[in-house]
């Protein structure tokens, strides 16, 4: 196994792990809920998301949060996406990019689980 290289190594991630979470128990009906047909649309920004992350190639420009916000999700979900997400990179690659897309992955899901609860447990609407 080599390291996250290239886009095409991106796309392999990518692909991979949402194969993955299409079809786990846990997450699968949820993404595939509000998904629905635009997974082609969803993988795309997904790719570009990571190869600005790991690649130093800036093709994602947004608010990855927002889409996420309202979610029905809480910490057991977020355990399930790193498991998931943790898995797909060590089943495909080894090395610092693969290290780095793990603990991206792990500081997103920390993240995106705080800002959820904070919106579930507070009076005031997020920003768009």
């Amino acid at each position: 196994m080599r390291d996250i290289e290239n886009i095409k190594d991106i796309q392999l991630l990518v692909d991979s792990f949402y194969s993955k979470i299409r079809n786990d128990e846990q997450l699968g009906h949820i993404f595939n809920n509000i998904i629905k047909d635009r997974w082609p649309e969803h993988l795309e920004k997904m790719y570009r998301f990571w190869q600005t992350i790991l690649l130093d190639d800036q093709t994602y420009f947004g608010s990855p949060f927002v889409p996420h916000a309202k979610m029905p999700v809480d910490k057991t979900h977020f355990e399930q996406w790193i498991k998931l997400f943790s898995e797909t990179v060590d089943e495909n690659f080894v090395g610092k990019k693969a290290e780095q897309a793990k603990w991206q992955g792990q500081r997103m899901a920390d993240m995106f689980h705080y800002k959820i609860e904070y919106i579930k447990n507070s009076s005031t609407t997020p920003l768009q």
